[in-house]
C-alpha cells in the first residue's frame, strides 16, 4: 500500500458524491486558492533568492576587504622590521631574507611575500623560480612617492589583492618595496566554502515560507469552494441574475426549514415582505400545499400550487446529497396562462404536421383524381369531418383551365371524404354548380381566397343554391363550412370544401390561412398532374398514330401484337410487320431511349426508315447497317446547336432495332439485332429457345469495321416467334435474367393461338405500374403448300424459253389461273429472255401461288435493270416496260450470288388481260430487250 493509498472506510465513505464533485473543481492554479499560494510561494522565493544573492556578494567584499586589509599590515610589518634595509643593502639580499619571508607568509596566512628593489626585480617569492624577475604591474606610486597602498592586481603569475609598501632605510631614502597579498582564487574558495550554509538557510525559509502560504490557500480554498476567478465572477453574475433577472422565482431554505435567500421573481409571485429571509417557512404566508412541500424535504416537478390568484409549476430539489440533512432549493414559474397558450401551441403544431403530411401524402402520383382524392383524405380528420374537392372539367381532361371567371361555375366533385359514409353530400361524380353569387363558393372564387362561413344555418345565398340539399346538411349536423379556390399560376383549377358537423368549434379566422396553404400544395400538386396527363395524352396519341393501326394482310405468318405505353410517359418503343416480295414478311422490333414526345417522334422516323430500306428488299443485316448509317447523320446534323454547341440528349444514338425476314416458301427466318433482346422461338410442341444471335451495337455508336450479323433459323409450320422489348421482362424488383425466366415458363404452353399467348403473356410479367413502355409480337408460322410453288431451271439457250413458258402455263391452268395464263406468260417470257441474253448462270424460274401470282427469274449476275421508253425507231427495250404495265408490282432483289427480278399479278383479275387487237405474239416479243 503507498503513501497514497489508504483503507476504504468510513473516512473515504463519508466524501461520496460530494467529495467527487468537489475533486472535480479546479484545485490547482485555476482557483482563487492555487493562484494565491502560487503568488505566495513565488514571492517567497524572490525574497529568498534576493537575500542570498546579497548575502553571497556582502561576504565575497568583506573577503576582499580582509584581504587587503590584511595585506596591507604583513607588508608595512615586513618593510619596517629590524634588518631589513641592512639586508637590501647586502651583496646576496636573496639569502638573507627568503627565509624570513617565507616565515612571515605562514604566520601571516597570506599567499606571497616578496621584497623587490627599486626596479621592481624579486629578491624574494613564495614561488623561486620567480626570484629575479620583474615584477609586473605599476609601482611608481611606492618608489618616486613612497605611498603604501592595496590594489586588485590581475595579471602573472595570479590574479591578487596586494599591498606594496616601500623600505625606507635610516636616513630616510627607499631602499626596495615589500609586496603582500592574497590571491582571487583563495578568496573565492573562501566565499564558496560558507555557501552550503547560505543555500541550508535559504532552503530552510523557503520551507518555512511556502509551508506558510499552503496553509493559508488551504484555508482559502475551504472558503472559495476552490473556484477560479472568473467563477467566482460569474458566481456573482448569476447571483444577481437570479435575485434581480432571471423570470423564473427561486427560493433557498436551509436545513432548519428557515428562508436563506429570495429573489426579486419570488417575491412578486409569492408577496414576500423585504424581512422575510430567515423566517421560518410556515411564517411566510404560502400555501399550506406549499408549507407542506417544503418541510417535508422531499423533491417535486411541476407540482401545480397556488398563491393567491396565480397557479405556480413548482419544483423542489435538496441542495446536499440523499442521506444527510441539507436544506431545498425550490423554482417556480407562473403557469396562469400556460393552459390556453398550451392548446394554442398544440393546434399549432398539429397544424405544422398536417402541413408536412399534406406535403408528403399529396401529389405521390401523377394522376388528377387520386391527387385531389388524397387532398380529401388528408383533412379528414384532423381539420375537418368532411372535405369535398371539386375539379374544372378541362382539369379532369388534362386540358388548359378556362382563365374567363364565367367558365369557372360549374365543377366536377372529383373527391369526398368523411367520417362517416353515410353523408349528406353529393356523391363523386355530380355537377356542383355556384350559380348564386352570395354562397361561399362563389365568393371564395370572387375573391381569390379562401372563405370561413361559421354558422351554416345563417348562409341564404347556400340554402338559395339547393334548398333540398342545404336542409338534409343542416339536418345532419352540418354547421361550419370552409371553402377555398385550388389556385395554380393564378388560375382557378377546382375547389376545396371543408365542412364539420361532428366538431363543436366552427371554423375561424385562424383555419383560413393553414387551408389557403394546404390548397396551394394541393393545387400545384393537381396542376402537375393536369400537365403530365395533357403531355401523356399527346405523347400517346403520338406514338399509337406512328404505331401501326391494322396489320397488312399476309399468308406468312398469323400475328398478334400488344402495346402498352410507360405510366411514366410513353417511351420509344415500336414493332412493324411489312410484307416482303415473294409471300415473305419482315417482323421488326425497336426501342428508343428515353421518355416523352422525342422519343415517340424519333420512333415515328425511325420506323418510316426501316419501311424505306425494305423496299430496297435487302437482308436483315445490311437494312440494320443502312439504318446505323442514316442514324448518325441525323445525329451529326441535328445534335448541333445554334451557336455550336453540341447536344447529344437531342440524337437518336442508343436506339435498337431487331428486324427478321420470314420465307414461308422455304421456312426460313433471317434475324440480325442492333443491340436489341434477341427473339423468343416456341415450338409446336411447347418447347421455348433463345436463339443465339450477334447482338450488334445500338443504332448510332458507329460500327467501323464491325459490321451487323444476320443469323439463319429454320422454324417449323405452327411455330411461334415472339418479339419483344425490354420493357417486358425488365421491371423493379426483377432483372432480366428473372424475367427471360417467366417468360420461358409462360410460353412454354402448346397450342396456343397468338393472341392468347400475348394476353398470357402481359397477364404473367405486366407490372401494375410499368416503368417502361412496352412492345410484344408473336408470330406463328405458316409454310407454302408445295403444290403452289413451282420451280424451273433454265438452260441459257434463247430456244429454252418456250418450253419453260409453256411449263408454266400448264401449272396455272392446274391452279384454276387460266385467266392469268396470258400475263404471266407474258412476263415470264420478258423476265426469262432478259436473263438469258444478260444474265449468268444458273438461270431460274419460280412461280408461287399465295394471294397473288409471284413470277420470279434468278440469274448469277448482279447487273440491276432499269424502265426505259424505247424510241420509234429502236428494234428493243419495251420488254421492262411491258412488265411494268401487265404486273400489279414488280422489282429486283439481291443474293449472295446474283440477283431476283420479281413480278407480282393480282389473282382474279381477269379484266387485266388485254384486248384481241392489242395483244403481240409472244414469240416476237422474246426479241425485245429494256
Amino acid at each position: 500500500m503507498t503513501a497514497r493509498e489508504g483503507p476504504r472506510g468510513k473516512g473515504a465513505g463519508k466524501r461520496g458524491k460530494r467529495g467527487k464533485r468537489a475533486e472535480g473543481r479546479g484545485t490547482g492554479l485555476r482557483s482563487v486558492a492555487g493562484q494565491v499560494f502560487a503568488l505566495e510561494a513565488l514571492i517567497a522565493l524572490l525574497v529568498i533568492a534576493a537575500a542570498v544573492f546579497v548575502t553571497f556578494y556582502q561576504a565575497r567584499s568583506d573577503t576582499e576587504r580582509d584581504a587587503s586589509v590584511r595585506s596591507l599590515a604583513v607588508a608595512e610589518a615586513f618593510a619596517k622590521a629590524p634588518g631589513i634595509d641592512a639586508a637590501l643593502a647586502s651583496p646576496d639580499p636573496t639569502a638573507v631574507l627568503q627565509k624570513r619571508a617565507e616565515q612571515t607568509r605562514r604566520a601571516t596566512g597570506v599567499d606571497f611575500i616578496a621584497v623587490l628593489d627599486l626596479n621592481g626585480v624579486r629578491y624574494t617569492d613564495s614561488q623561486p623560480e620567480l626570484i629575479g624577475t620583474k615584477a609586473t604591474g605599476d609601482l611608481s606610486r611606492a618608489v618616486v612617492d613612497g605611498e603604501s597602498y592595496t590594489e586588485l592586481f590581475r595579471g602573472a603569475p595570479n590574479d591578487a589583492v596586494r599591498a606594496v609598501v616601500p623600505v625606507v632605510d635610516d636616513r630616510g631614502r627607499i631602499v626596495g618595496m615589500v609586496t603582500s597579498g592574497v590571491e582571487v582564487q583563495s578568496i573565492s574558495d573562501a566565499v564558496r566554502n560558507r555557501l552550503p550554509l547560505l543555500v541550508g538557510a535559504a532552503a530552510g525559509a523557503l520551507v518555512l515560507a511556502v509551508g506558510g502560504a499552503a496553509l493559508v490557500s488551504r484555508r482559502l480554498r475551504r472558503q472559495t469552494h476552490g473556484l477560479g476567478p472568473a467563477e467566482m465572477t460569474r458566481m456573482k453574475e448569476h447571483h444577481e441574475a437570479v435575485l434581480h433577472a432571471v423570470r423564473e422565482g427561486v427560493l433557498i431554505v436551509g436545513p432548519d426549514r428557515r428562508l436563506l435567500l429570495a429573489n426579486d421573481e419570488a417575491r412578486r409571485l409569492l408577496g414576500l415582505t423585504s424581512d422575510a429571509e430567515r423566517r421560518h417557512v410556515s411564517e411566510l404566508g404560502l400555501d399550506a400545499r406549499t408549507v407542506e412541500l417544503l418541510e417535508s424535504g422531499r423533491s417535486a416537478t411541476d407540482e401545480v400550487h397556488r398563491a393567491g390568484d396565480r397557479l405556480l409549476a413548482v419544483s423542489v430539489r435538496p441542495t446536499l446529497p440523499a442521506g444527510r440533512e441539507s436544506g431545498c432549493v425550490m423554482t417556480m414559474r407562473d403557469t396562469t396562462e400556460l393552459a390556453a397558450l398550451t392548446g394554442r401551441a398544440a393546434v399549432a403544431r398539429g397544424r405544422l404536421q398536417l402541413l408536412y403530411e399534406a406535403g408528403v401524402r399529396i401529389g405521390t402520383t401523377l394522376e388528377v383524381v387520386r391527387t385531389a382524392e388524397e387532398l380529401a383524405e388528408v383533412a379528414v380528420p384532423r381539420f375537418a369531418d368532411f372535405a369535398t374537392v371539386e375539379l374544372l372539367e378541362p382539369v379532369l381532361r388534362g386540358e388548359e383551365p378556362p382563365a374567363s371567371a364565367s367558365e369557372t361555375t360549374e365543377m366536377r366533385r372529383t373527391a369526398l371524404s368523411g367520417l362517416r359514409p353515410d353523408q349528406p353530400l353529393q356523391p363523386v361524380g355530380d355537377t356542383i354548380r355556384f350559380d348564386v353569387p352570395s354562397t361561399p363558393m362563389a365568393t371564395a372564387l370572387s375573391a381569390g381566397h379562401a372563405m370561413a362561413q361559421a354558422e351554416l344555418a345563417s348562409a341564404e345565398g347556400w340554402r338559395e343554391q339547393d334548398p333540398e340539399g342545404a336542409a338534409q346538411a343542416l339536418a345532419y349536423g352540418m354547421h361550419s363550412l370552409l371553402t377555398v379556390p385550388l389556385l395554380a399560376r393564378g388560375v382557378v383549377l377546382g375547389m376545396a370544401n371543408f365542412w364539420r358537423a361532428d366538431t363543436p368549434e366552427p371554423f375561424g379566422d385562424e383555419d383560413l390561412s393553414f387551408a389557403e396553404e394546404l390548397a396551394a400544395r394541393a393545387a400545384v400538386a393537381i396542376d402537375n398532374a393536369r400537365r403530365f396527363t395533357r403531355e401523356h395524352a399527346m405523347a400517346v396519341t403520338l406514338q399509337r398514330s406512328l404505331l401501326p393501326r391494322v396489320l397488312p394482310d399476309q399468308s406468312a405468318v398469323e400475328v398478334a401484337y400488344r402495346y402498352l405505353p410507360a405510366k411514366a410517359g410513353v417511351g420509344g418503343d415500336w414493332f412493324d410487320v411489312i410484307p416482303l416480295p415473294g409471300a415473305r414478311v419482315a417482323l421488326v422490333v425497336g426501342d428508343v431511349v428515353g421518355h416523352g414526345l422525342h422519343a415517340a417522334a424519333t420512333m415515328g422516323r425511325l420506323r418510316t426508315a426501316v419501311h424505306n430500306f425494305s423496299t430496297l428488299d435487302v437482308p436483315p443485316d445490311e437494312l440494320l447497317g443502312h439504318l446505323d448509317e442514316l442514324t448518325g447523320r441525323i445525329d451529326d446534323r441535328e445534335s448541333e446547336g445554334p451557336e455550336g454547341e453540341r447536344r447529344r440528349d437531342e440524337g437518336i444514338t442508343g436506339a435498337t432495332c431487331l428486324y427478321a425476314i420470314y420465307d414461308p416458301a422455304s421456312g426460313r427466318c433471317t434475324v440480325a439485332s442492333a443491340g436489341h433482346p434477341g427473339p423468343a422461338l416456341v415450338a409446336s410442341d411447347g418447347r421455348v429457345e433463345f436463339p443465339e444471335l450477334s447482338p450488334g451495337l445500338p443504332l448510332g455508336l458507329g460500327l467501323g469495321d464491325v459490321p451487323f450479323e444476320a443469323t439463319e433459323l429454320l422454324l417449323p409450320e405452327g411455330s411461334k416467334l415472339v418479339l419483344f422489348t425490354d420493357g417486358l421482362l425488365e421491371d423493379r424488383g426483377r432483372d432480366l435474367d428473372t424475367g427471360m425466366g417467366m417468360l420461358r415458363s409462360t410460353l412454354a404452353r402448346p397450342d396456343r393461338s397468338p393472341e392468347q399467348t400475348c394476353a398470357d403473356v402481359l397477364a404473367t410479367l405486366l407490372s401494375p405500374s410499368p416503368r417502361d413502355d412496352i412492345a410484344l409480337l408473336v408470330a406463328r408460322t405458316r409454310l407454302l403448300d408445295p403444290e403452289r410453288i413451282a420451280e424451273w431451271e433454265v438452260a441459257r439457250d434463247p430456244s429454252a424459253v418456250s418450253p419453260v413458258r409453256n411449263a408454266a402455263a400448264e401449272k396455272l391452268s392446274d391452279w384454276g389461273l387460266d385467266g392469268l395464263a396470258f400475263t404471266a406468260e407474258l412476263v415470264l417470257s420478258e423476265l426469262i429472255t432478259n436473263a438469258v441474253r444478260y444474265g449468268a448462270d444458273p438461270v431460274r424460274v419460280r412461280l408461287l401461288h399465295d394471294r397473288t401470282l409471284i413470277c420470279e427469274v434468278s440469274d448469277g449476275s448482279s447487273t440491276s435493270p432499269h424502265l426505259r421508253h424505247a424510241a420509234a425507231t429502236d428494234e428493243g427495250g419495251r420488254g421492262l416496260y411491258l412488265v411494268a404495265q401487265y404486273a400489279d408490282r414488280w422489282g429486283t432483289r439481291y443474293g449472295r450470288r446474283g440477283k431476283t427480278i420479281w413480278a407480282e399479278l393480282r389473282v382474279g383479275a381477269e379484266d387485266a388481260e388485254p384486248s384481241e387487237a392489242a395483244v403481240p405474239d409472244l414469240d416476237a416479243l422474246e426479241d425485245l430487250a429494256w
